[in-house]
């Protein structure tokens, strides 16, 4: 990693599992941790959800630290795997870091309220009736697509691309592409539209045809807003994360990594 991190400013944060309050207690007999407010990084432990609750818990609170995640869960595919607690500190200097930076997301609903959050992975629109939802995308103030009629749509990060993107059929982005996937979900119209591949800097918005009849949820990361009328979108380079992999184990390589997986 560029710089040395300061093993005595660690803070530690686990999600509430068994195997990961028992990761947390191995690591105490070895690190004196120290709180948010004063670490230099922090240590997470628990699965690829955990991560993200607790990068969006950082920027939150305007306190974005370089994050070392052990899995303590299911996939990790944003974690280091979980061994030698005593070494530790040999691990975070040898860490390469990655910096992401998530997607910002206006949301603007039916009754005209406005909400403002970030996305990791992606930001993803879903209907929420039996009625497929009809969507209309716009790049860079240019409609591209005047109506998409589908169960709903989404725009994921390189770090994003191999979540929900690739459970919908779009595409794996390395992480330093500088691309971001926008990818439909279950389409019916136009049928054989699978998605495209854009430049980051691109500003992507969706409007809502039909919403009365054919309501649409939206969800950036874990936060959900429901009757949406129109979604902007735009990556937030004020908000960039930094998270550390041990090497031969870093995001660009399983990136990779998951295209060869069969």
């Amino acid at each position: 990693m560029n710089g040395e991190i300061d093993v005595k400013r660690l803070a530690l944060l686990a999600s509430r599992t068994d195997r990961a309050m028992a990761a947390a207690a191995e690591l105490r007999e070895h690190f004196d941790f120290v709180s948010l407010e004063r670490a230099a990084a922090v240590v997470v432990l628990g699965g690829d959800g955990f991560m993200l609750h607790t990068l969006h818990r950082m920027l939150d609170r305007g306190t974005v630290l370089p994050a070392y995640g052990m899995n303590c869960g299911t996939v990790g595919f944003l974690m280091n795997r979980y061994r030698n607690p005593a070494k530790l500190a040999e691990r975070l200097a040898k860490a390469r870091d990655f910096q992401i930076a998530p997607l910002r997301m206006e949301a603007i609903q039916q009754d005209g309220k406005r909400h403002i959050a970030c996305a990791i992975n992606e930001v993803s629109l879903l209907r929420e009736t039996r009625q497929t939802a009809k969507i209309e995308i716009v790049l860079d103030g240019k409609t591209r697509l005047k109506e998409l009629v589908c169960d709903g749509v989404l725009l994921a990060t390189p770090a994003g691309s191999t979540a929900y993107n690739l459970s919908a059929n779009g595409p794996i982005l390395p992480l330093d592409s500088q691309l971001l996937a926008l990818t439909p979900i279950s389409p019916f119209r136009p049928r054989r539209w699978s998605g495209a591949v854009l430049p980051e800097r691109s500003r992507v918005s969706f409007k809502v045809n039909e919403p009365a009849k054919r309501p649409v949820s939206v969800v950036a990361d874990q936060k959900e807003f429901r009757d949406i009328a129109e979604v902007h979108l735009e990556i937030a380079r004020e908000n960039q994360l930094t998270l550390l992999f041990d090497p031969g184990h870093a995001l660009d390589e399983r990136i990779v990594a998951e295209q060869f997986a069969v």
